[in-house]
């Protein structure tokens, strides 16, 4: 159980326990922005056309349980058992119909630049970690305006395990070098969130698509509609009494 603040009744760490802290993490899609329907809708349209599950279009609750947040390894190997080479080349096909369909100007989750300000003035380090591909996740971020914030972003497949393994949040604090303990994510799946909690750190979650209860089966710190939520800003605000960034306690 974790209070509005993210103090935790079962020891799970608050964000307050991270003072001084030195850097926060993102995932992409779900997390920066509400992109999850254009990757349904794409593996949708293409499984429907090579009669997966006999021609019946997959439901957002298939996508969301067997394909949201997963590495495209795991998709591959659940869609294509029996012929991995058919499912790499399905998979190069889908990222370039999702490409397609992401539009010139992709909305951000509501309190996302308010949460970038934030880490701004206090001068935090920032990362992206995702297992999409570098060439959607970039392109993502470019179309939220935010390629000059992250200083860095990670691949999970760029990585020796991607998520839920803690590998891409763990290369994360090797290139940033700052320490788990000074450290907060921000995620919107089920993988992401054990990924997070795997490396050692809190994860806030953000309930875009997946179901609460779902999500809390991750144990992240606490859960949060949008970077508008008071539960956020109780949370910073509590951080902040507690000594704040690194920058600002130097």
């Amino acid at each position: 159980m974790t209070t509005s603040g993210g103090s935790s009744a079962d020891g799970k760490k608050s964000l307050s326990d991270l003072a001084p802290l030195e850097a926060v993490f993102f995932d992409v899609d779900g997390t920066l922005c509400d992109s999850d329907p254009l990757h349904h809708y794409a593996y949708q349209v293409m499984l429907q056309e090579i009669g997966f599950n006999k021609g019946v279009p997959i439901t957002e609750e298939f996508f969301i349980q067997n394909i949201a947040g997963k590495p495209n390894k795991d998709i591959v190997e659940l869609l294509f058992p029996t012929d991995i080479p058919r499912g790499w080349k399905f998979m190069e096909d889908k990222e370039a119909r999702f490409l397609s369909l992401v539009p010139e100007k992709l909305e951000a989750i509501n309190g996302l630049y308010k949460v970038k300000k934030w880490i701004e003035d206090h001068g935090l380090k920032r990362a992206a970690v995702t297992n999409a591909s570098r060439r959607s996740a970039e392109l993502v971020i470019n179309k939220l305006r935010l390629s000059e914030f992250f200083d860095t972003v990670v691949i999970g497949a760029e990585c020796e395990h991607g998520k839920p393994h803690p590998d891409p949040y763990l290369k994360a604090l090797e290139v940033l070098k700052v320490s788990k303990d000074h450290t907060f994510i921000f995620e919107d799946s089920v993988s992401g969130i054990r990924a997070g909690v795997a490396a050692g750190m809190p994860v806030v979650g953000l309930t875009t698509r997946n179901p609460e209860d779902l999500l809390m089966k991750a144990n992240p710190t606490f859960l949060i509609k949008e970077y508008d939520d008071p539960k956020l800003w109780a949370a910073l605000e509590e951080l902040d009494k507690k000594g704040g960034s690194a920058e600002n306690a130097a």
